[in-house]
Formats: structure tokens, sequence, C-alpha cells
């Protein structure tokens, strides 16, 4: 009796949470990732080759919204067409995988270029251009698109006994799918962020000795955006991990019990952590602007305000 209770209440929240945590993440991300790329927009963020990759990172994070949030939200009141239709499912599978990709893909390659500039190397340094930038981006994305191709195979509709009805037909499909979500899309993009934030704090450490012979002013203002660059990496990468990580777990999880016999309340619990762990992909993807604007500093906040003195104008 227990058992059939718990399944009822898993049944009965997965479309819930669906519904009520996907609309607030909707909004809360599609108005970030816009002022993103407002702001991100503006000189002189506009012709910065770090800038730019996150501009292009919003704009993936919107197309991810659409394809993909959405029919979460939609699936909770059955009206996800995806699910049932064929050619919608496999195009709506591959878009969501592919943007998804490519934002994780385009802030690792923003974690590389700071990188690049801050080296004490001018060789180093030369290679953080605004034409680098554009061109690792493009390629980031064709990758990520060709990568995700097998899905206009693999992905059916109307599909029973999986996390969704749009979802892996058969379970090397399924296994191919999982594995490259787990590992391309999020642990290794991860991997690359934490390594070269790392080496970036070394870097500005570096540059940090070698500024002990300027006057006071200049080393409390390079402390000061020492510090913020700190702070920036430690929250980029501590919420893109815990909330992107949860998910490569369930995936992996569903790869490896695949062939394993599973109760109903297994199945329910395994979906339900399913959708909650989606989710937070998404609020990792829509989350970046309130990143940019905490932890910043001045440069992103002043162009901020100036889009919005700006907006105000034309109002008036």
């Amino acid at each position: 009796m227990s058992s059939l209770s718990d399944i009822t209440l898993l049944d009965y929240a997965t479309p819930q949470i669906n519904r009520y945590f996907g609309i607030f993440i909707f909004f809360f991300g599609m108005i970030g990732s816009i002022l993103n790329i407002l702001v991100l927009s503006q000189k002189p963020l506009y012709l910065n080759p770090c800038a730019r990759l996150f501009l292009m990172s919003s704009i993936t994070s919107i197309i991810a919204f659409m394809s993909g949030l959405i029919t979460r939200i939609l699936s909770s009141w059955q009206l996800d067409f995806s699910e049932t239709n064929r050619t919608l499912c496999k195009l709506r599978g591959l878009i969501v995988y592919a943007s998804i990709t490519s934002n994780f893909w385009l802030i690792a390659l923003a974690t590389i270029d700071r990188w690049l500039s801050s080296s004490h190397l001018t060789s180093r340094r030369r290679k953080s251009t605004l034409k680098n930038a554009q061109r690792g981006g493009i390629i980031i994305i064709s990758l990520s698109i060709g990568i995700y191709l097998q899905i206009l195979y693999c992905f059916d509709a109307n599909l029973i006994d999986t996390p969704m009805q749009c979802y892996g037909k058969s379970s090397q499909c399924r296994i191919l799918t999982d594995l490259s979500f787990a590992l391309i899309t999020i642990l290794c993009p991860l991997l690359i962020m934490i390594f070269f934030s790392l080496m970036t704090i070394s870097n500005v450490r570096q540059i940090h000795h070698r500024i002990h012979h300027q006057p006071l002013n200049v080393i409390i203002q390079h402390k000061k955006v020492d510090r913020q660059l700190l702070i920036m990496l430690f929250f980029q990468i501590t919420l893109l991990f815990l909330l992107s990580l949860p998910l490569s777990i369930q995936r992996l999880y569903l790869t490896f019990t695949n062939n394993d016999f599973k109760t109903i309340l297994q199945k329910s619990i395994d979906n339900f952590v399913y959708n909650l762990t989606l989710l937070f992909i998404y609020l990792a993807n829509g989350i970046t602007f309130y990143l940019y604007t905490i932890s910043g500093g001045s440069t992103f906040r002043k162009s901020l305000f100036n889009l919005f003195k700006r907006c105000q104008r034309i109002i008036h």
C-alpha cells in the first residue's frame, strides 16, 4: 500500500515540477539570456573575445529554452506534440542536444580564452582574438550538431517505459545518447573549465608577482581585478558543476541499468529524478546573466546600467 501511494505521489509530482518549476526557469532564464545578449552586444564588451563567446552561449541558451524547456512544460498538460509526432521528436531532440552541448563548450572555450589573455607569453595572448573566438564558436556549434545527428535515426515518438515518450528507440541508441550527453556535453567541458580556470588563476598570480615594483594604487587595482576574476570563476564553475553533474550521473545510471529488471516504484523514481535533473540543466543555462551581474565586476554592471538608461530615454 505504501509503495502504491509512493508511485501515485511520484507520478503526480513529476508533471507538476515540469509545469511550475519549468515555467519559473523559462522566464528566469529567458529574461537573463536576453539581457545578456543586449549587454554583451554593447561596446567595449562586444569587441572582447571572451564576451563574444558568452554572447554566443546566451543565444544557444535561448534556443535550448525554446526547443526543450517549453516542451517539458507543455508535457505536463499533455500538449507536447513532439511526444507523438516522429518528425517533431527527432528535430526537437537534435536541436535541444546540440544547443545545450554548444552552450557548455562555448563557456569552456571562453575559459580557455581567459587563460590565453592572462598569459605572460605574448604568443599566447595574441591567440586571444575576436576572429579566433568567432571561428572557435562556429566549430563548436558545427561539431555539436554533427555529434547528435544520430538522434535523427535513434529517437522516436510514442515510446513507453522511457523517461520521455520522445526518446531513444532501442537500448543501443539510449546507451549512445546517454553516454554522449553525460561525457561529451557535461563532463568534458566541466573538466576543461576547471583545468583552465586553475591555469588562469596561476597566470593572474604570476602577473601580481611581476608588478611588485609598481605604485601602490596600481597594485591595489590589480588585486581588485584578481579578486573579481577569482570570484567569477569560482561561482561559474561551482554552479555549473552542481547543476549539471546530477543529470550526468542520472544518464550514466540509466545506461548501466538499462537491462536490469525494475519495479514500477523504481521506474517512477527514475522518471522523477530524470525530469528534475533535466530542469537543473536549463537552470544552469539561464543563470549566467545573474552570475555575471553579481560577480562580473564593474564593467558588466556599467554596461547593464547604460542599457537601462538608454531604454529609459527611449520610453520617455
